[in-house]
């Protein structure tokens, strides 16, 4: 018997009314204390999932949006990059940016990637904390902050607008390669006006408590299953992660692309961003390579919340594979 779509939809109606998640009669939020929880559920700004003994929860800091211009992608006619956003059911004449931390908990440890834009770089971000506490993760509790590059969507969280610290028990690392180059004044004094800024919010942050910051180099093991490896390009010294538990691991793959709508259907394609971008390119190839070939789920920053999945191959490129939401814990 074929089912009227009037019925269909006014069946929906009652049943959100009396109580969607299986309580009926009930409203959802009584329904949702009656069945009760253990702290793993999801919510809307947050998302955990495990990788071998380590809970891995991701933190959504909001989105920034920008006209979409000619030059966003350097080597790319804007025709095609429009093309490439309407393909992926996106507006055209605007770009979107999803921003998303990780943090991880194994061990007594709570480690997070990156600390968001901290409110201060558009109007729609700066969630992060309000986040981080929804998620069991008040910013007190977060004991070592590990910085992937010094670009201001990344560090600004670090320091409230007054200057205090917003991580006042977070030991911070952050990539040498990155500080010699963003810290150095002959190279703040010789960088076009466009990056001015840039150095200045760095100063901002790091200026004061430049004598504690922690540097790591190249290929280590940061904190104990978290290991850095170098993806230069997109800055001097950009870093993605892998942490690994036994036989599972997640690469925490920062910047090495921005989009994946754009950059990894389009690898060799240059972000506006991207400082070095033949660098960043190739830095990119092989992460996607990597990735694709490992089968290795990743979290990256910049990719639609939670933020979270695989690289797949299609064709002469790759195409990014989100993982299956799961309502509790994975």
């Amino acid at each position: 018997m074929p089912i009227d779509r009037r019925d269909f939809m006014a069946g929906a109606a009652v049943a959100l009314a009396g109580g969607a998640l299986g309580v009926p009669g009930m409203a959802p939020s009584a329904a949702a204390a009656t069945q009760g929880g253990n702290g793993m559920e999801q919510a809307p700004g947050f998302y955990r999932f495990t990788v071998g003994e380590a809970i891995v929860t991701t933190i959504n800091d909001g989105v920034g949006t920008r006209s979409l211009e000619a030059g966003f992608v350097r080597n790319a006619e804007l025709a095609d990059v429009q093309g490439a956003l309407a393909e992926a059911f996106q507006p055209a004449e605007t770009i979107t940016i999803p921003f998303t931390l990780t943090v991880i908990e194994r061990g007594g440890r709570v480690v997070m990637i990156d600390s968001g834009t901290g409110g201060l770089l558009a109007p729609t971000a700066g969630r992060a904390f309000a986040n981080l506490t929804a998620a069991g993760y008040p910013p007190e509790r977060i004991d070592t902050l590990v910085v992937s590059h010094f670009h201001g969507d990344h560090i600004q969280g670090i320091r409230a607008k007054d200057g205090s610290a917003n991580f006042p028990n977070a030991t911070i690392l952050v990539p040498d390669a990155e500080w010699a180059f963003w810290m150095d004044e002959g190279a703040m004094s010789r960088a076009p006006e466009a990056m001015k800024s840039a150095f200045e919010s760095v100063h901002r942050v790091f200026d004061p408590i430049a004598g504690s910051v922690e540097r790591y180099q190249g290929e280590t093991e940061i904190v104990p299953g978290l290991r850095s490896l170098p993806a230069y390009g997109h800055t001097p010294g950009h870093t993605v992660f892998v942490l690994a538990d036994g036989d599972a691991s997640l690469l925490i793959w920062s910047d090495t692309t921005n989009k994946p709508e754009l950059f990894v259907r389009n690898p060799s394609w240059q972000a506006v961003f991207d400082m070095d971008g033949d660098q960043a390119a190739a830095t990119r190839a092989r992460m996607l390579d990597m990735a694709a070939s490992e089968r290795m789920r990743l979290v990256g920053y910049h990719f639609p919340f939670p933020a979270t999945g695989y690289i797949g191959r299609e064709g002469q490129g790759y195409r990014y594979v989100p993982a299956f939401w799961q309502p509790g814990v994975d």
